[in-house]
């Protein structure tokens, strides 16, 4: 049983954003060594914990386990699985993403997303934005940095891909952190692309 079963009286939206916005927090400090490595479960785990104990909410190891996992749950953008069909018939798709292979395995597996490959921050023992991931995605695909293109909803993590050489496409996802919440700021010219969404992104690749 997990905690949104048990009739608690709790914000779990609040709740959730809270435990989102203590990621980057927990990320930053493993790039600065403040932490072992660790994985992007585990650092999870450990603001979920918190968390938690902050509310007196008390679960048992596998509970907790079990909740930590609903990352690996996350329903897709409605245009995702579409928009990435239609790219994979003519470029290899993979993504890039700062979550471990499991979680980003069952994502993909839980959404239908049809990626040809799972790229994992967890493969190169660096977070986004080092440049060590980015460069790393290129180098498993036998790739250079200017024939890869790196799509993302967040400004920030294509301008550490640009400054690594890779080309930029931005989509912007507006209610990705709830409505009237303020995204990050980019100017016209500073990505290679702009797109409404993934099938738009196809449409402007020719596909």
């Amino acid at each position: 049983m997990q905690p949104r079963d048990r009739g608690l009286d709790v914000d779990w939206a609040a709740f959730a954003d809270e435990w989102r916005a203590g990621y980057p927090v927990a990320m930053g400090e493993v790039r600065r060594g403040a932490l072992p490595w660790t994985n992007l479960d585990g650092l999870h785990r450990r603001i979920l914990d918190r968390l938690l104990a902050a509310r007196g909410i008390v679960l048992d190891d596998a509970e907790a386990a079990e909740f930590n996992r609903v990352w690996h749950r996350l329903d897709p953008w409605p245009d995702s699985v579409e928009g990435l069909t239609r790219l994979k018939a003519r470029f290899p798709v993979a993504t890039l993403s700062n979550g471990n292979v499991r979680l980003l395995v069952d994502m993909a597996r839980h959404a239908g997303l049809p990626w040809d490959a799972i790229f994992s921050a967890e493969l190169f023992g660096h977070y986004k934005p080092d440049r060590e991931v980015y460069l790393g995605a290129c180098r498993l695909l036998d790739l250079p940095p200017s024939q890869v293109l790196m799509v993302a909803a967040h400004p920030s993590d294509l301008s550490a891909a640009r400054a690594a050489g890779l080309m930029t496409a931005y989509v912007p996802r507006p209610l990705e952190r709830g409505a009237g919440a303020a995204m990050e700021p980019w100017s016209d010219g500073e990505f290679d692309l702009v797109a409404d969404d993934f099938v738009d992104l196809a449409r402007r690749l020719g596909v």
